[in-house]
């Protein structure tokens, strides 16, 4: 499952993280839409706006498929058949969906099939391991580039700041009965634990890792209105997503960093980092500005 996630680079630190390649050829930053209604965090819970990449044909009809912007959206999804005045009152919990039983669900088949696909943005996630009543925080995250970051110095074709951790989800847009702002929110994914992670939890987010997943999960055509189509897409990001393989470090190497119990304040459990085992690379703060 996936709880909590730390989100603390700026807008447009987020947008320079988020280069890409259009089918064209050409390099582009994804635009954002809403960017006002998102604030960095180091804990970003349920019903918090949080950063996403969509299609921009979401928004535009006639815009190419591949083009990508980034959107402020509300975490746990209410579908758009939610009749109730306030989605603050849906009675169960969307945050997560689980692959495996998304295709029998009403409120996560019908964006999937639509082709609501999006890519959730963050640092990195928080998992708890229980272990003698007591409960352990991690955070996991991408491996870091080993050269150190550049601090503002990046360009249009090359990030060399935190890279983000991307992680499937779909989303929907509700509109309230009586008129008013459409709400736009989403749900992540969650596969099998990998080998590395189990013994922490038995779930965890489905991961896009590179820009050609990322690419494939977010460029829909009309092929995925048919129910088939959109259960070949759930095989293939389970498939994508890093298995319960011999290997102790699966392709993308997330790691996972035991630290401090959390404090009251919710940077201190970000900033409370731990040297992993020796002859692993060393935590590394995301940078804020």
């Amino acid at each position: 499952m996936c709880g909590r996630t730390a989100c603390a680079l700026g807008a447009d630190r987020i947008r320079r993280a988020c280069v890409y390649r259009d089918n064209h050829g050409r390099i582009r930053q994804p635009e954002w839409r809403d960017a006002d209604k998102y604030s960095p965090s180091y804990n970003k819970s349920p019903q918090s706006n949080s950063p996403v990449l969509v299609s921009r044909r979401h928004f535009e009809k006639d815009a190419d498929s591949s083009e990508r912007v980034i959107a402020a959206m509300r975490w746990g999804l209410v579908p758009a058949w939610f009749r109730d005045d306030d989605p603050s009152k849906m009675q169960y919990k969307t945050s997560n969906c689980r692959s495996d039983t998304m295709m029998e669900k009403l409120s996560y088949k019908g964006p999937l099939i639509k082709g609501k696909r999006c890519v959730v943005l963050a640092d990195g996630f928080y998992e708890w391991q229980q272990h003698n009543g007591k409960k352990q925080p991690y955070f996991i995250y991408f491996p870091q580039p080993k050269q150190e970051m550049a601090d503002g110095k990046d360009d249009d074709e090359e990030w060399k700041g935190w890279r983000l951790l991307t992680m499937a989800g779909i989303f929907d847009c509700w509109e309230p009965p009586d008129g008013g702002d459409a709400l736009y929110t989403y749900t992540i994914i969650t596969v099998d634990a990998s080998k590395g992670l189990s013994a922490i939890h038995n779930r965890m987010p489905a991961i896009l890792d590179g820009d050609e997943a990322i690419r494939k999960w977010l460029d829909f055509t009309e092929e995925t209105k048919v129910s088939t189509s959109s259960k070949m897409m759930l095989d293939w990001v389970k498939n994508k997503s890093p298995k319960k393989e011999e290997d102790d470090l699966p392709r993308w190497s997330s790691q996972f960093i035991q630290i401090a119990a959390p404090k009251r304040t919710s940077a201190a459990l970000m900033q409370q980092w731990l040297k992993k085992e020796e002859g692993d690379p060393c935590a590394k703060k995301p940078k804020t500005q």
